[in-house]
């Protein structure tokens, strides 16, 4: 489709066949040739390079293989982890290649932690990212447009709002079981509210004791939200076997 419209802006050449002409004429608006390159207007206004066949397989060479590389997990497991939050006791890991490899086995061997790898097939965590996606897919549907071409850039600004909301098994926020605070709110630095107001008269040494305070109270939240858990897991469990009726099965013998 591209080499025609191609030919189309540069040479003025159209294929012979009438409904492919139609087409091309029609879509032909949408293409700009602008040294000796041809873009592609998006449905957001932006122009795309279109690509030959050696470029596409470039990119997508170059797309799909940064982010599997041994080195490149290697390097994030050392940055991003190790530096950032500490020597972990284990990590739980895919069982792909990237992640399976001497080069993993020496940094695991150097800083003293130990490899799990996850199961092919885990019914309980499979469930909760069901159960999560579909959260996440009630928070885009009211966000995006009509059109639903605003749907990636929505993302990021769907799992803020999933990780600021209270939730009800939980009966906490998934961010203040992380870093055990609450956060403030954009809205909160325009119309400032009590927390905010009592949060800059403070000194600095006082927002160190309380923060430390909040972070040796974390444990201890963490286990109220997983006793709320449970109770909202029985709750719903008694309220779904009202509604069962038990039948008896004779067996009946044949013959």
């Amino acid at each position: 489709m591209a080499t025609t419209h191609y030919r189309l802006l540069c040479y003025g050449i159209l294929p012979k066949n009438r409904w492919r002409r139609t087409e091309i004429c029609r879509r032909a608006p949408r293409f700009l040739y602008y040294k000796d390159t041809l873009y592609r207007r998006s449905f957001e206004g932006v122009l795309l390079r279109c690509l030959g066949e050696d470029e596409a397989l470039q990119d997508l060479q170059e797309a799909h293989s940064g982010e599997v590389k041994k080195e490149n997990v290697a390097s994030f497991i050392r940055v991003n982890i190790i530096y950032r939050f500490g020597i972990p006791r284990c990590i739980i890991m895919d069982n792909g290649k990237p992640f399976d490899n001497r080069l993993m086995n020496k940094i695991f061997d150097l800083f003293g932690f130990k490899q799990r790898n996850s199961s092919m097939y885990n019914v309980a965590a499979n469930g909760l990212a069901e159960a999560f996606n579909k959260t996440l897919c009630n928070f885009l549907k009211k966000v995006v447009s009509k059109s639903k071409r605003d749907g990636n850039d929505l993302i990021e600004e769907s799992l803020w709002a999933y990780r600021m909301t209270h939730r009800t098994p939980t009966q906490v926020t998934p961010y203040s079981l992380v870093y055990g605070v609450e956060t403030f709110l954009p809205l909160e630095r325009q119309i400032p509210s009590l927390r905010l107001t009592i949060q800059e008269g403070i000194t600095d040494e006082e927002n160190a004791r309380l923060r430390l305070a909040e972070l040796k109270a974390l444990d201890e939240k963490r286990l109220e939200a997983q006793q709320s858990f449970e109770c909202y897991q029985a709750r719903l469990s008694r309220a779904f076997n009202k509604r069962v009726r038990l039948q008896v099965l004779n067996v009946i013998q044949v013959g």
